[in-house]
């Protein structure tokens, strides 16, 4: 058996709409936003009386989707440290190829978005850099350089 393709990659954030609007800033479209609820989605993900509620983010024209889901109930834990390093265990960062970093930093400047670290030059084929988003969420972005 071997797996049929990613479906998306799941974040926990604890303003719904200040994150849709920062990936609406990046260039993604809003699929859609839904309550998820009951006994169903409790079982699934093992909280007891789950309430949350989740926007599904498009690549438009492409592959990928981020799910972002705000719980109601129980409340969402804040990792300790609040901002973690780039080092911490588990899900590491969520990578997006753009065709002008410099832009997109700007544009999600006014979101809140920090650089990291640096903008920095691989070689002659990339300019990288990560970001803190909404959440304190890790992105990385990478200009192809011609």
């Amino acid at each position: 058996m071997t797996i049929q393709r990613m479906d998306n990659v799941g974040i926990v954030v604890d303003d719904l709409d200040a994150a849709v609007a920062f990936f609406t800033e990046l260039g993604m479209e809003l699929e859609g936003r839904t309550p998820i609820e009951g006994a169903w989605a409790g079982k699934v993900v093992g909280l007891d009386d789950m309430r949350s509620e989740i926007a599904m983010m498009r690549i438009p024209g492409g592959p990928g989707r981020l799910e972002l889901a705000k719980y109601h109930n129980p409340a969402a834990i804040t990792a300790d440290p609040e901002l973690t390093p780039p080092n911490t265990l588990g899900l590491h960062r969520v990578m997006f190829a753009v065709d002008d970093i410099e832009d997109t930093l700007a544009r999600l400047r006014t979101h809140g978005a920090e650089l990291v670290g640096e903008v920095t030059r691989f070689e002659d084929s990339y300019l990288l850099c990560y970001l803190r988003g909404p959440s304190g969420i890790i992105l990385a972005l990478a200009e192809e350089l011609s």
